[in-house]
């Protein structure tokens, strides 16, 4: 007789005990075991404990390569879920396996798990027996996870009509479901017992304004609201707003942006001139070409309108960046003029607020949505559609796809469906915004969504006081590093990457749901090298975390005060200058129910609920072997490292950046 012993970890989440019957079956390279049923006296599979079984087989079933575990009736009880952590199994001579699990277990059935080592399918002693079992494994999940076309021109999203459809091992825990609710409850009742939340009206002044502002704050949304109007804080927020990627560096005027060196010399001063401070890198520009034509969005009954605004800034001598020139359109001619600080205070201030509302657009579109939302979900469902849990990339990823369709789904629930946020609140509506997502699906590029490679491109790779890119590149560089000594582990060479079909099945499929097989983007179709693969990676795990950190976390910061980014216009650019005065701009900006509804939508979402997970942070252990454990342990240190970096800094900041810091940097698009 041989004797093993069982050990059997259940959660810790809410309700992740079950009542059914739990049995095992161990299968070695030897032979299969006998079902053998777990019971102990008393309670079994209680929230969190960890449960010791002992049985005994006719003899030694060798090493133990999959374990069975069996979901039955138990007496008269009803079927419930089960979360199983892990399963560990010690042999006669006292070598332990590892069986991660960390999944909701539904229904009665049988599960394999395959032991805890990461392989790969093409690697040697991968068991007919184990190629079975991945084999099965992604047949399963390919027929759980499907895509579906949510817009011809869109990445292809999860297909799910609604959240209840979703799997249960990538929904919100019920801590979290509980958190958004009181969070999204509070907000939605403060405005209804203040009144706002219905009210049609124009704001009448800064100070009603306020009123509302001051429901709930943040020292850097307070800041925001007494700095909002000043040439520098505009420039500001293009590097460590909420949207760090539009800037780029200016080396030609365009033509249809003629701004002369008698426009700006005011602010430049005698001593130099455009193109004096163009040939030495100093001058850079915000183009919103990809609004032009775009119609605005009708709400209550009245139309809204955009514009598609240039807006060329100046770094100045007090390294401080600094707008020049502000042209609300594309075309220039007498009905565009362009707009200068030496202008009139309110046709200089409501020129700015013209372009802090085309960025609100683009930002939540583009830079928040497509680029980190939408992204992610095509990277966790390919994941989830492609790699078995034995691979190492799986178990590289899973951490950071994390809730990742349950917010999305939530997004296409009540964001962007009709009644929802941009239909009823937004200059976009839902036809703009399908119109911007398609346009920018035919210019967005690898390059763009790699940090390092996007900085290089836009020329902003040395300005000064960049803290995005700063913490930015840190943190890439950390990941790199990390993703690196993993994937050592198990590819040698190059030629086990290009003979890895899941891996490459994984990377063509991304390639053709979610950047729809254009060439011209850049976007691999296939890795041939661990150089490309170790990037890759980097670039899936930043986009997930860090990257959607920089543009979500700060949304209650810098567009709860309103006139600093107005998510919508209630009457055109202007066509001449002189015209502006503080009563008129009022009559311009959002009414207040529309703000108030902004205001809640940026508190829900940029703040991350209960059951958070840093960056760094992988409390279910899907690496078993000591060097994938290592490297965790190296890029947590780093990362511990990264985090005192950016408070040491900040401690010297008037108005802090903290986006980055790996402390509050989710491991995954959560919220």
């Amino acid at each position: 007789m041989a004797a093993y012993k069982i050990q059997v970890e259940t959660g810790r989440a809410l309700q992740a005990n079950t009542m059914d019957s739990i049995s095992i079956t161990l299968v070695g390279s030897r032979g299969q075991g006998e079902k053998r049923f777990l019971d102990n006296f008393g309670c079994d599979f209680l929230t969190g404990a960890s449960d010791e079984y002992h049985i005994h087989e006719k003899k030694d079933l060798g090493d133990i390569q999959l374990i069975r575990l069996h979901k039955e009736p138990f007496s008269f009880f009803p079927e419930d879920s089960w979360f199983c952590n892990q399963v560990t199994v010690k042999s006669p001579k006292g070598k332990i396996y590892h069986f991660p699990c960390y999944r909701w277990i539904e229904g009665y059935l049988t599960l394999e798990l395959p032991e805890g080592k990461a392989t790969l399918a093409s690697a040697e002693g991968c068991s007919p027996l184990l190629l079975k079992q991945r084999e099965n494994e992604l047949k399963d999940r390919q027929e759980t996870f499907k895509w579906k076309v949510y817009h011809k021109a869109f990445p292809r999203c999860i297909d799910a009509g609604d959240v209840e459809e979703l799997d249960s091992n990538v929904k919100y825990s019920i801590t979290k479901i509980l958190h958004v609710a009181l969070t999204t409850g509070v907000s939605i009742l403060e405005f209804k017992l203040k009144g706002f939340i219905s009210r049609q009206e124009s704001w009448k002044s800064l100070e009603d304004i306020k009123r509302v502002f001051w429901t709930y704050r943040t020292a850097t949304s307070e800041y925001v609201s007494q700095h909002w109007s000043e040439d520098a804080f505009f420039g500001y927020q293009f590097l460590n707003g909420i949207d760090p990627m539009i800037i780029k560096k200016c080396n030609q005027i365009p033509d249809n942006f003629p701004v002369t060196d008698s426009m700006v010399k005011c602010i430049m001063g005698p001593k130099t001139n455009l193109t004096e401070e163009l040939k030495m890198g100093k001058i850079f520009i915000a183009d919103y070409k990809i609004l032009e034509g775009i119609p605005g969005n009708m709400l209550n009954g009245r139309q809204q309108y955009m514009a598609a605004p240039l807006c060329l800034l100046y770094l100045s001598p007090q390294e401080e960046m600094i707008p020049l020139a502000i042209q609300l359109n594309q075309t220039p001619g007498p009905e565009n003029p362009i707009f200068l600080p030496s202008d009139n205070e309110w046709d200089w201030l409501l020129a700015k607020m013209w372009v802090r509302s085309s960025n609100f657009s683009t930002y939540e579109v583009l830079s928040h949505f497509l680029r980190t939302h939408v992204f992610a979900e095509v990277f966790c469902i390919s994941t989830l559609r492609q790699l078995p849990m034995s691979h190492p990339v799986y178990k590289l990823l899973i951490p950071h796809h994390r809730y990742t369709l349950q917010i999305n789904a939530l997004a296409r629930e009540r964001l962007i469906a009709p009644g929802g946020f941009f239909d009823t609140s937004s200059a976009l509506g839902l036809a703009g915004l399908a119109e911007l997502i398609s346009r920018d699906m035919q210019s967005v590029t690898y390059t763009s969504i790699c940090i390092t490679d996007d900085l290089k491109s836009r020329g902003v790779e040395s300005l000064p006081n960049f803290y995005y890119r700063d913490d930015g590149l840190k943190i890439w560089s950390a990941i790199e590093r990390y993703v690196s000594g993993i994937m050592d582990c198990y590819y040698k060479g190059d030629e086990i990457v290009q003979k890895d079909q899941e891996l490459q099945a994984w990377v063509r499929e991304i390639f053709k749901e979610g950047f729809l097989e254009r060439k011209s983007s850049g976007v691999p179709s296939s890795l041939q090298t661990r150089a490309e693969l170790i990037k890759y990676l980097t670039m899936v795990i930043f986009t997930s975390s860090a990257q959607h950190a920089a543009v979500n976390s700060g949304q209650f910061d810098f567009l709860s005060w309103m006139p600093n980014s107005p998510g919508t216009m209630r009457q055109p650019p202007p066509k001449t200058k002189g015209t502006a005065t503080l009563e008129s701009i009022f009559e311009i900006l959002p009414e207040v129910g529309t703000t108030t509804s902004l205001i809640v939508a940026v508190r829900v979402l940029s703040e991350e609920p209960g059951d958070l997970r840093p960056l760094g942070t992988f409390p279910d252990e899907h690496f078993t072997e000591e060097e994938p454990k290592r490297c965790i342990k190296v890029f947590q240190d780093r990362l511990s490292q990264i985090s005192a970096e950016v408070e040491s800094r900040n401690a010297s900041l008037p108005l802090k950046y903290n986006y980055l810091n790996p402390k509050v940097i989710e491991n995954s698009v959560s919220i």
